[in-house]
């Protein structure tokens, strides 16, 4: 058994039926020249040979008693692969936009907490000839940058799958399966009286630096609030998404002309596809949108399957026209946020007592979520933006050659919209998600980042 640390479980906790919490990924393959078999079965045959090689997909939750603390992950004892991997055919003419409309409902149902928490999707259909490939997994199981380790397990550098070797599957003690609830119990009130006894040694240091991540944290965005946007409302469960692909070296380009970040330049295309979108959607506010920014807090050579990342807000400098001022802006704000975040590195935590979280939680989110409340507040950030750094080869899955990649993310009441990318084979893939509450047409968002990449290419 392995607990839950207390970010992770945040993520199930916060989970309705309007609000999944999983992430995921959209690729386009191409079938190797003259292939006549069953794409479906070749996947599923991968999966069997690789789960062994990432025991994470086969983790599945045992809930405590009356749902008091934290669930476990146990290892289940096989994995249905029927259950988890599926056919989809579109209909004709089958277009990127069906396509991209099918995904976006996939990404709106949440998984099956009986099974382990991932799904995957073979569509085909495509008029291109090629298959795509969606996948799922719950976001307390693990984070961007973990996906990435997750996908080394999945994908091979060559056509030809490589030969692994077989790995014992590990099937749970009987012990394991049908603890004694007293067991778990026992478990988590020693798990709580640590984490109170380690937040008591901690609360000097972490007063003296709050109040220095306070001071900095006022040149990242200033202000208390962002301002309301059409994209900040209470959502349904149904979901939108939209990828966009812009090679790497003129992003590169960009960053080196004007003394940015990579990281600087996907924000300041985001800023400038907000100005455009909301200018044909009720306005471009006064005051510059604040974006979240998930932040990465692993250390070097950490592939643990699990949640370490802290979010900081960025002022997006939507209210400067220019984008050489507003890519200038952002570089400035995102060192101070950088700043802000590695003062409280060590002192941010992963883990932390859970007894009653999950009802208190679970029951607040989906009081707010009825409420009505996200119409009326006013919002913290207007949208979230993150970057992960992807594998710069090409990869291969099943023996087909992955052409393009793009990331699908988690949107909430009040953040209907996420812009997650990350980079492969030269490429940085953007990936779209909305609530369709929030935007209808996650496309014309889409347009607009390619829009306003080359507004920044036309500068150079």
């Amino acid at each position: 058994m392995k607990r839950l640390t207390g970010l992770d479980g945040m993520f199930l906790h916060l989970e309705t039926p309007q609000t999944p919490m999983h992430v995921g990924s959209l690729a386009l393959l191409d079938l190797p020249k003259g292939y006549r078999g069953d794409f479906l079965e070749d996947v599923k045959r991968l999966y069997a040979r690789r789960i062994p090689l990432a025991p994470v997909v086969s983790r599945k939750l045992l809930e405590l008693p009356l749902h008091m603390a934290n669930p476990v992950w146990v290892q289940a004892e096989s994995i249905d692969l029927d259950a988890h991997i599926r056919r989809i055919v579109l209909p004709k003419p089958g277009t990127q936009a069906q396509l991209e409309d099918c995904v976006g409902q996939l990404h709106s149902i949440p998984l099956d907490r009986t099974r382990p928490l991932w799904s995957v999707a073979i569509i085909e259909g495509l008029k291109s000839g090629q298959v795509a490939y969606y996948t799922n997994i719950h976001h307390a199981v693990i984070d961007g940058q973990a996906g990435v380790e997750l996908s080394k397990a999945i994908f091979d550098l060559t056509p030809k799958s490589r030969r692994v070797a077989r790995v014992p599957h590990r099937t749970m003690r009987r012990g394991d399966e049908h603890p004694w609830p007293g067991a778990l119990i026992a478990g988590a009130l020693r798990h709580d009286a640590e984490q109170y006894a380690n937040f008591v040694q901690q609360l000097p240091e972490l007063a003296r630096r709050l109040a220095g991540m306070r001071r900095a944290a006022r040149s990242s965005a200033p202000g208390g609030f962002a301002p309301r946007t059409p994209l900040n409302v209470g959502i349904s469960a149904e979901r939108g998404f939209a990828g966009m692909s812009i090679p790497m070296k003129e992003v590169k380009a960009i960053a080196t002309a004007y003394e940015a970040k990579v990281n600087d330049v996907v924000l300041a295309i985001c800023s400038g596809a907000l100005r455009r979108y909301l200018g044909h959607h009720g306005g471009v506010p006064e005051e510059s949108l604040i974006a979240a920014m998930p932040i990465s807090l692993r250390e070097p050579g950490n592939t643990e399957f699990t949640t370490q990342a802290t979010m900081v807000r960025v002022a997006l400098a939507t209210d400067i026209a220019d984008p050489v001022r507003r890519l200038r802006a952002i570089r400035d704000a995102t060192s101070a946020a950088k700043s802000t975040s590695g003062r409280g590195k060590s002192l941010l935590p992963m883990d932390f007592p859970t007894i009653g979280l999950p009802w208190i939680v679970h029951g607040l989110a989906s009081l707010y979520g009825r409420s009505g409340l996200t119409n009326l507040a006013p919002p913290i950030v207007n949208v979230v933006v993150s970057n992960v750094p992807g594998p710069p080869v090409p990869l291969y899955f099943a023996g087909a050659r992955v052409a393009q990649y793009w990331p699908l993310s988690i949107v909430q009441h009040g953040l209907g919209v996420n812009i997650t990318v990350e980079s492969y084979a030269g490429a940085l893939g953007f990936g779209v998600t909305t609530a369709r509450d929030a935007m209808r047409d996650p496309r014309q968002f889409a347009r607009a980042l390619l829009a306003a990449h080359q507004q920044f290419m036309k500068r150079l």
